[in-house]
């Protein structure tokens, strides 16, 4: 192997990352650029849940990867290098929701029919992307609370000190997420004739 080039390996055997990472420490421009290339299309994917639009989830991204850098000498090599890197974003995503304005629209939920569908009837019927867009369509407050609680694993509690807001508040904007997005593929079936 050539001096300055890195083979990676799946990115939980954390022993390939650690002369990545000491490069990365170190300044060295291309070990920044390899690491960059390795993580950005899935952190992408994690910053686009909590964006409303690909510019503002590749400038949560940006914002990210700043930190990424800035903390690498932090990284004490136990646990997912990756999951470490997520955690960043995730932090990120918060971040930036707190320089946002708060506008809460007022959304009419109660008088909405849901109907239970199974999660295997909706998986079939409904393309990633269309989902993702119906979560990107919910207000800041209910997509945040919604991905922290269901992808990340947050209880309300640590929800609540993260955005500010209350437990109850945490608990609500869930229940209404889901309701909301609930509706939202409901009416895509309606629509595709799929239901």
């Amino acid at each position: 192997m050539e001096p300055g080039t890195f083979y990676l390996k799946p990115p939980d055997l954390l022993e390939n990352y650690e002369i990545l990472i000491q490069a990365c420490i170190n300044g060295d421009r291309n070990a920044q650029s390899k690491l960059h290339v390795q993580f950005a299309p899935k952190m992408l994917g994690v910053c686009m849940r909590y964006s409303t639009s690909r510019e503002e989830a590749e400038e949560v991204l940006q914002q990210g990867f700043v930190q990424v850098f800035k903390s690498l000498h932090n990284f004490k090599y136990k646990g997912s290098f990756e999951g470490w890197v997520r955690r960043i974003m995730v932090n990120s995503a918060i971040r930036h929701y707190h320089t946002k304005p708060k506008m809460h629209p007022v959304v009419e939920i109660e008088n909405s029919q849901a109907m239970e569908i199974g999660n295997e009837d909706i998986l079939s019927k409904i393309r990633i992307k269309e989902l993702l867009g119906m979560v990107q369509a919910l207000s800041p407050g209910y997509r945040m609370v919604f991905n922290l609680y269901v992808f990340e694993g947050m209880k309300h509690r640590e929800i609540a000190e993260h955005l500010g807001i209350s437990e109850g508040t945490s608990k609500s904007n869930l229940f209404d997420a889901k309701r909301l997005l609930q509706k939202a593929i409901i009416d895509s079936l309606k629509i595709a004739g799929n239901y």
